[in-house]
């Protein structure tokens, strides 16, 4: 294998588990550099191979919208300076010169009786949980380091997902293999007509559903609401988004609440349904089946459309685990990216981004537009644990070269006023949004004229 395959092996692994056509792989242009490459894994690799079949899959949609096929699909250029800063827009974020707070006190790694356990306490409803669980007698550091010294890191877990908070063990080799993405189902009918598109918004006139909170499911929404697409989140008003968490991936959508368990806020969902081309779920495996919204109930009642599951330990997780909520660190933790990334004391580390999240993220938004490209009419399923069973399975680290020597993230930082003051942020790699987010929750439960 040579550097220039050995570069391009992951690109070409994530168009194939996205069932793309083979000769369009070698299209996808890279240059610049970024500075990912910290760590035994190839975070790099992951970051560029993403968001670059991601580019692909725009660019086979817009041709094929035009009318084309293959050989009409336009070349993707990727800057690899943009997808580093991309990568952690988390940490570029400035809400009016304020830098927002990334982990609450109460996450972080904790020494146990027999390793160590990762928490997760970001919300305040999972910070009450893990004060309930471990019962501590103040929400502070020292009383959580205090509660888990005693206890195996199993037990705090166990403790932990008791009480409805979030803890997971850190894992000492990787977990069982996932694959990177699942065609779970092809209906075989076709979905709404697509005409030409604009040039650079091949999903335009595509309405969205976006019912996914936190990173990987929004920042898939957010690239496709750049990429043209009418993307209308909803939440339900009892389980509020951080702001700083809406302010970050808010951009290129609308935010609307809805309370399902009422029968006037369901019947207006019922009609975002109806005229919806595209659904992307976040939820843990099993709580939108409760209302009847599961991708199977919703590709019976509506066989043209595209359905994008995304859950935390993946479609094949047994046990406890498979209905588990989770968040990029905590599969770190249990996947053994941590013990992986462990310092030279033993501590665990972390990845030089939240890559499940975003690498997640860009490899549904390339799933949406490729079931698209093809008409639609199928479900897919992603996940936090299938994507970082690719990092640690089936990418390659690249040449070696540090391609991250003089990189700054400048250039792909912009200031743009929003519904929480003027924003720092990260740019996407594939252009400009064309106005900054509303605040969460702000906006009408209704489709935008098309």
């Amino acid at each position: 294998m040579t550097i220039g395959e050995e570069r391009d092996s992951g690109t070409a692994q994530a168009w194939e588990a996205l069932g793309g056509a083979p000769e369009l792989v070698g299209r996808v242009r890279y240059h610049g550099g970024g500075d990912l490459a910290e760590g035994p894994l190839p975070v790099a690799e992951l970051a560029r191979a993403t968001v670059g079949v991601c580019g692909l899959a725009a660019a086979e949609l817009a041709a094929v919208r035009a009318g084309g096929g293959v050989r009409d699909v336009a070349p993707p250029v990727v800057d690899e300076g943009a997808v580093a800063t991309a990568f952690v827009s988390e940490r570029h974020l400035r809400v009016e010169g304020r830098a927002p707070v990334t982990f609450a006190p109460l996450s972080g790694f904790w020494r146990t009786a027999d390793g160590w356990v990762r928490t997760h306490a970001n919300y305040p409803h999972h910070e009450a949980a893990l004060v309930r669980a471990l019962r501590l007698p103040s929400a502070t550091p020292e009383a959580v380091r205090a509660a888990v010294a005693g206890r195996t890191a199993v037990e705090v877990q166990e403790l932990a997902y008791g009480k409805g908070g979030l803890a997971v063990a850190v894992a000492r080799a990787y977990g069982d293999p996932q694959p990177l993405i699942e065609p779970v189902r092809q209906t075989g009918a076709r979905g709404r007509p697509l005409g030409p598109a604009p040039a650079g918004r091949p999903a335009a006139g595509v309405r969205v559903l976006d019912l996914t909170r936190v990173i990987a499911g929004p920042v898939a929404t957010r690239t496709l609401g750049l990429l043209g697409a009418d993307v209308l989140r909803i939440d339900p008003p009892g389980l509020p988004e951080a702001d700083d968490a809406y302010a970050d991936t808010g951009f290129g959508k609308r935010s609307a609440l809805l309370d399902l368990a009422e029968a006037a806020d369901r019947a207006v969902f019922e009609g975002l349904l109806a005229e919806a081309d595209v659904v992307v779920t976040g939820y843990r495996p099993g709580a939108l089946e409760r209302y009847g919204l599961g991708a199977g109930d919703l590709l019976v009642r509506w066989p043209g459309l595209v359905v994008a599951e995304l859950c935390a330990w993946g479609w094949r997780a047994r046990g406890p685990w498979a209905r588990r909520r989770g968040f990029d660190s905590l599969v770190q933790a249990g996947y053994g990216i941590a013990a992986a990334c462990a310092g030279p004391d033993g501590t665990p580390g972390v990845l030089p981004a939240q890559a499940l999240d975003h690498g997640t993220g860009y490899l549904v938004a390339a799933g949406v537009l490729r079931a698209l490209a093809s008409g639609g009419g199928r479900g897919l399923r992603f996940s936090l644990a299938g994507t970082g069973s690719w990092l640690v399975r089936g990418l390659v680290a690249g040449d070696g070269v540090p391609r991250g020597a003089g990189y700054a993230a400048q250039p792909w930082l912009r200031e743009t006023p929003s519904g929480y003051g003027v924003l720092r942020h990260a740019a996407s790699p594939f252009g400009e949004w064309a106005v900054g987010p509303s605040r969460w929750g702000a906006d009408r439960a209704g489709w935008l004229p098309r």
